[in-house]
């Protein structure tokens, strides 16, 4: 099961979807920054992805690359396939050979479909829940695709999930239109490790985190931190009183260490992120 969505406020396109399958990230997902989304499953035709990002930025909308692609197949009964195009242009097909329980759910700007699932519950559920999340689109997904699972996912089970959202420039410095893209190929809850994998993630390459969640190193936060690197073995002397030098450099070697820089301060703050992370690593949370 999956969501195809565009994000109305900045343009982003994603998909976020689980399965029974192993790496269902290599097969269901398809996504170009400004052109669309395509979640290919079922008996899927993964043909559908690349072939229909092509018929989008020749300029045609989300229903009509559909009605294309399920014209040039035989097999259209046995495929499930939805479409968010870069306007917010949604269509989604769910065939009539398609293993019960399947459907689908097209809402503004955004489809949730599935099969062989525990029943019309499940996409009704993603539905609600991403129309009621209020955060950016990864939230929205991933509220999704939980709520989905709560109410029984796929009947079978669970084994790989994965996320892909795109921006234009919005790779690895630029280079590319990936924003997010996270999988989990074989996993007994890939749900719950797709999230933890993100939140590394969203530490290392992205900038989501609200300004409120900077905390002053001083007093109970300053003693952890310099407990938790003294742990670690990122300081090799007595802890002290107060937040020195030492202990600055000491953590500036931390983030570094874990490719945190994106999460670098000057101005005595760490992100809460960072500290829940150092607090993890050095069995202290």
């Amino acid at each position: 099961f999956s969501v195809v969505a565009r994000d109305p406020e900045n343009g982003d396109l994603g998909i976020i979807v689980q399965s029974k399958f192993p790496a269902v990230g290599s097969l269901v997902p398809w996504a170009e920054a400004e052109i669309g989304a395509i979640a290919t499953q079922a008996w899927a035709n993964v043909s559908y992805g690349p072939r229909g990002l092509d018929f989008l930025k020749s300029g045609m909308n989300a229903p009509e690359v559909l009605d294309v692609l399920l014209a040039s197949d035989e097999g259209r009964e046995h495929r499930q396939v939805a479409i968010v195009d870069g306007k917010g242009n949604v269509a989604a097909h769910t065939g009539d050979e398609c293993m019960d329980w399947a459907g689908h759910v097209v809402g503004e700007s955004y489809a949730c479909q599935g099969n062989i699932l525990a029943g019309p519950k499940v996409v009704e559920a993603m539905s609600k829940a991403f129309e009621a999340e209020k955060g950016d689109l990864i939230d929205r997904l991933f509220a999704a695709l939980k709520a989905g699972q709560s109410k029984g996912g796929d009947r079978r089970g669970m084994q790989s999930a994965a996320i892909l959202v795109v921006r234009e420039g919005g790779g690895y410095e630029g280079g590319t239109d990936r924003y997010v893209d996270v999988r989990v190929d074989d996993h007994p809850s890939p749900i719950e490790e797709l999230e933890r994998i993100f939140s590394i993630y969203d530490m290392t390459l992205l900038s989501r985190e609200p300004s409120s969640s900077l905390l002053t190193i001083d007093g109970d936060v300053a003693s952890r931190i310099i407990q938790a690197l003294s742990k670690l073995g990122y300081l090799s002397t007595s802890p002290g009183e107060s937040f020195g030098k030492e202990d600055e450099k000491a953590l500036q070697e931390y983030i570094n260490v874990n490719n945190f820089e994106n999460k670098m301060r000057e101005d005595k703050t760490i992100w809460k992120s960072v500290l829940d992370y150092l607090l993890d690593d050095a069995g202290l949370a």
